[in-house]
């Protein structure tokens, strides 16, 4: 699996107001992602002095093409994140939560997964915090994992089926711009957080006939879950009455148990001597 670093979307990443989970993230992006990739750190006059400097530094030593912008009044995060893709055009775009931890590959793989199928909108990857998307436990938020490259590695050689998710998750998603352009974008007049936001996006994209897949062969890790704001939840009801029954069932169900069961077992062997010659192809291509 190799995607062109031409061809590899914008990342986006929406500044909060955690200094420590910035630099992190920061970090994980610098270790996981091409470099040259472009990479947009948008700040909805979020970040305090300490954040600033740590953006700073980090510009002027990234090997990631990075931009960063700061509105001058905050907008709130909806408006912001919808204001930031529209000036995409039809750019696909990643946009990580500002707790996010990329591991490596993360973004290829992504990229990778909306190539496979035209009609995929939404590529999101396993997270220990991902609600529906959650690994190693279906909707239960684990802690951070020991060795998320070993995770990653083991992640990448799962078959790529790319099943349905009832909705994108926020820790990671890669959104496909003439799709999201279609849709609408995001409803900034109904929802306060991206959360919810997202959810109301993904189910007008599948109404549209578009698809809101698992992408098995990524992972992105996160600090933990994001969630909805005051009245998200009601504006979400309204407007999808069969939402809350639809994410319940799908927690309960798992109908992505056996995948999950199948990354687990390629992690517990992914570093196995024997099984590094059979599980990385590309490992023996580039011995020749």
């Amino acid at each position: 699996m190799a995607a062109d670093k031409a061809a590899l979307p914008i990342v986006l990443l929406p500044l909060g107001t955690d200094d420590e989970a910035l630099d992190r993230c920061l970090g994980a992006l610098d270790a996981g992602t091409p470099a040259g990739t472009r990479i947009w750190l948008a700040d909805d006059a979020q970040a305090g002095p300490r954040a600033l400097a740590i953006v700073e530094r980090w510009l002027v030593r990234t090997p990631l093409a990075a931009d960063y912008t700061r509105r001058q009044r905050m907008v709130g995060e909806v408006a912001h994140l919808d204001e930031a893709l529209k000036a995409c055009g039809d750019a696909d775009v990643a946009v990580l939560a500002p707790d996010a931890m990329p591991s490596p590959g993360w973004l290829q793989q992504l990229a990778a997964c909306l190539a496979r199928d035209a009609a995929i909108a939404t590529a999101t990857p396993w997270c220990n915090a991902g609600e529906s998307a959650s690994w190693p436990r279906c909707g239960e938020i684990a802690p951070l994992p020991d060795d998320p490259e070993r995770l990653a590695r083991a992640a990448a050689t799962l078959p790529p089926l790319h099943p349905e998710l009832p909705a994108a998750v926020g820790h990671a998603v890669l959104l496909r711009g003439s799709a999201r352009r279609r849709a609408g974008g995001l409803d900034a007049d109904s929802y306060g957080s991206w959360y919810a936001a997202l959810v109301d996006l993904s189910l007008r994209l599948s109404g549209l006939g578009w698809r809101n897949a698992l992408c098995e062969t990524a992972y992105v890790a996160r600090g933990g879950e994001g969630g909805p704001y005051e009245g998200d939840m009601d504006a979400l009801a309204a407007r999808w009455p069969d939402w809350h029954a639809r994410i319940a069932g799908f927690l309960m169900n798992d109908p992505l148990r056996d995948m999950r069961e199948r990354l687990a077992q390629h992690y517990a062997q992914v570093d196995l001597p024997q099984s590094q010659h059979d599980l990385f192809p590309r490992d023996r291509a580039d011995r020749r």
